[in-house]
């Protein structure tokens, strides 16, 4: 038995052309019968690094008895010369996160996957506080079960006020142990309130891995904070509408 967690989170490779660029996390996200891909924005388009993929693919799982056989999706990135994502933005500018609508008809009849609802988002009654216990499920450096395309997770904590947009931006602080790969991760926690409208996928889904957080530092005194920014998963609200 697999267990569903691992089911949400996606690898990601870019290309442009036929060439590949790099690779990133993802997860699945449905809203009502639309299903959407949920990663990192920088992941899709990064002015600063001269990155700027035309399609991405993702591996699928397509037989629930056989988990190593799978096949590639290929999804475009712009159509017409349009991006076929949406991008977050907030009262505090751009958010680094994005969403590229998958079309259900397209997926292989068979495919083994879980996606996150707005259910899984966290509601008025659950305490998340400093040092609470969080996963990210992701493909840190690429790294992954590749026989089985499973992704590994990571242990975090909480490491600002959850709720409090850090220096006014919309993300919290996470202590974990990231690499080039985890952007674009799903950051959760064991859900408290546990029913119905979970399913089976017991977990609440806090925010999206994006990038390790540093500062100004003598790299040979001081190491490095091991500090990370998730953004909020409430975004994913206004991005699905």
């Amino acid at each position: 038995m697999i267990e569903s967690l691992l089911l949400t989170a996606a690898r990601i490779d870019t290309f442009i052309g036929g060439g590949r660029l790099t690779n990133a996390s993802g997860f699945f996200f449905s809203r009502g019968e639309r299903l959407f891909l949920v990663t990192s924005c920088h992941v899709l388009r990064d002015d600063r690094a001269g990155h700027f993929p035309d399609r991405i693919e993702i591996k699928l799982h397509v037989d629930v008895n056989n988990l190593a056989s799978s096949t590639g999706f290929s999804m475009p990135l712009y159509r017409n010369g349009r991006a076929v994502w949406r991008q977050g933005v907030d009262r505090g500018g751009a958010i680094d996160v994005a969403v590229v609508e998958i079309n259900r008809d397209a997926l292989p009849a068979t495919t083994l996957y879980r996606a996150f609802t707005p259910d899984h988002l966290p509601g008025d009654c659950e305490q998340v506080e400093v040092g609470t216990s969080l996963l990210v499920v992701g493909f840190p450096l690429g790294f992954h079960d590749w026989l089985h395309h499973m992704p590994v997770v990571r242990q975090a904590i909480v490491a600002s006020s959850f709720g409090l947009r850090f220096q006014g931006e919309g993300y919290f602080l996470t202590d974990a142990r990231t690499h080039r790969g985890t952007s674009g991760a799903p950051v959760v926690m064991r859900s408290a309130q546990v029913n119905d409208t979970h399913g089976d996928l017991p977990w609440t889904l806090l925010g999206i891995h994006s990038a390790r957080l540093d500062v100004a530092r003598d790299v040979v005194v001081d190491e490095a904070l091991g500090l990370n920014c998730a953004w909020y998963a409430e975004i994913l609200m206004t991005l699905t509408q």
